[in-house]
């Protein structure tokens, strides 16, 4: 669920990931995983884009993972013999905060072989620049900030003034689902308008995916609570 949001937010507004991670307003394209090599990449996990001269991959984790370095080695492994002449940037996004060492690793080291990425926390990034940029507006929540609520309350004024209503839509739920990670589902729900969720094809598909899954012992549900006890089960 959060792979897909993060995908989502990343493809949709890769300028404004641009100007947030590489410090430049460079356009960038989408990187099939498929063009890399027959052997399969977990594609819900991994996120590449490209310009003329760059390539981003992007890794978004909820939780501490002892396999990333090596991951990481693999994956520019991958890249580089592919686009030699391409400056690769690789970043792994922690999206929940961890007192976990694991989060702190920029490096993979074994034997003579090292190789080093970057790693970002969002719970140390400021809230502001998010909060003042379209893209980011649903990552706000999880930034340094010591007033969630009230920070998911500005997100939403912010969201609510936006006139295209598809747009709209898709940013309160991705917001909804992010969310999740750091207050409860009842409290969301009073901050975020479902009215204006309905109306985004994530909403219904995930509304879909709730009730075919039987979540609340098979009961039918609207996505607020489906969600909120999804996100409570793991």
């Amino acid at each position: 669920m959060y792979d897909n949001t993060c995908k989502y937010l990343v493809e949709q507004f890769s300028h404004d990931f641009a100007t947030w991670l590489l410090n430049k307003p460079i356009s960038l394209s989408t990187l099939e995983a498929s063009e890399l090599t027959a052997e399969p990449i977990r594609a819900d996990s991994v996120i590449f884009l490209q310009s003329e001269s760059e390539i981003l991959h992007l890794e978004f984790q909820t939780r501490p993972d002892a396999t990333i370095p090596f991951r990481m080695l693999n994956y520019w492994s991958r890249l580089y013999r592919k686009y030699p002449n391409k400056t690769i940037r690789q970043i792994v996004i922690y999206l929940c905060e961890t007192k976990s060492s694991l989060v702190q690793q920029t490096q993979f080291q074994e034997q003579n072989t090292s190789h080093s990425f970057q790693v970002v926390r969002l719970w140390e990034q400021p809230t502001l620049p998010f909060q003042k940029t379209l893209g980011l507006l649903p990552l706000a929540i999880l930034t340094n900030t010591n007033n969630p609520t009230a920070t998911l309350r500005n997100v939403a004024q912010t969201i609510s003034s936006i006139e295209d209503r598809n747009l709209k839509s898709s940013l309160s739920i991705h917001t909804y689902i992010l969310a999740g990670l750091r207050l409860r589902g009842n409290i969301i729900k009073e901050i975020l308008r479902s009215d204006i969720m309905e109306e985004s094809s994530t909403y219904r598909f995930l509304r879909r995916q709730a009730m075919e899954e039987g979540l609340a012992e098979g009961r039918r549900q609207g996505l607020t609570e489906g969600i909120a006890q999804g996100i409570a089960e793991g």
